[in-house]
């Protein structure tokens, strides 16, 4: 009934779009998702980072005050993390008619396995979800091993169709789902995959040592290139396969079956 609500929802009147992302309000990928956004609706909003907050996850800014800065009509920047311009977009400048939708992005590289939990592009979907907003989090995979005169080319072609079908699917409550887009030609992807969460080796996680010019020392959290198994039907295939992944995800956490045999062992208590 709540999907069936939600999708209603948003084919019977016109949309107000919300756009956020983690790279920061200038960010070629949120040019991006605006071109995708609109394709469809006219009345769309970016409320974004003033600067680069990529891997800030699902943070809010408890200690810190919120500075909103407009830029032009329909377009303002927050110094804060993906989920403050969310709470900002939706608390206080949208704060008399609700967004229909929230798109973030789109990122610059792929958030696909681990990067979830880490990524402020997903957290953007997120806190929307967790504001009762159809959520959509969309990322670009950049392909290292080939030039591509525009990175985001796959994601300007097929956004706005992928967007409009995951629409049409509708959204169940406390829902958001997780779009990334392979990094070839737009006229090179191969199709649409619904996929799960994958997971790579986290051998490939390092931490890399340097010195700076007065001989101290500082470190760099890096991704090593390795070879790893992308898990038939996960979103590292389906990006393998130039695919174009799209992934359900959900706010419960809760392992069920991890639950049951908690409770078994204490209740023998």
């Amino acid at each position: 009934m709540a999907r069936a609500h939600a999708r209603r929802q948003l084919e019977t009147r016109r949309m107000r779009i919300l756009l956020t992302n983690d790279d920061g309000v200038h960010a070629e990928g949120l040019e991006a998702l605006e071109q995708i956004a609109s394709e469809l609706s006219d009345d769309v909003w970016i409320v974004a980072p003033e600067t680069d907050q990529s891997g800030a996850s699902h943070s809010i800014s408890l200690s810190d005050p919120l500075r909103l800065r407009e830029l032009g009509e329909k377009r303002f920047a927050v110094r804060g993390t993906p989920s403050d311009c969310v709470i900002m977009g939706v608390r206080h400048v949208l704060a008399d008619i609700r967004p229909d939708l929230i798109l973030s992005g789109v990122n610059r590289g792929q958030n696909v396995a681990e990067d979830v939990t880490y990524s402020g592009t997903i957290a953007g979907a997120i806190e929307g979800t967790l504001l009762g907003i159809p959520s959509i989090a969309l990322s670009q995979n950049f392909n290292r091993e080939r030039e591509i005169d525009d990175m985001f080319a796959s994601a300007r072609a097929h956004g706005a169709d992928v967007v409009s079908r995951i629409i049409k699917a509708g959204f169940a409550r406390d829902r958001l789902v997780n779009v990334n887009f392979p990094g070839c030609e737009a006229n090179e992807v191969e199709g649409v995959a619904v996929t799960r969460q994958g997971q790579r080796n986290q051998e490939l996680l390092k931490i890399e040592a340097r010195t700076d010019g007065r001989g101290n020392p500082y470190f760099w959290i890096v991704f090593g290139r390795g070879r790893y198994e992308a898990g038939e039907g996960t979103d590292l295939a389906a990006i393998r396969d130039r695919r174009i992944s799209v992934t359900p995800l959900k706010i419960d956490l809760t392992d069920e079956a991890l639950f049951d045999g908690l409770e078994a062992v204490f209740a023998a208590d």
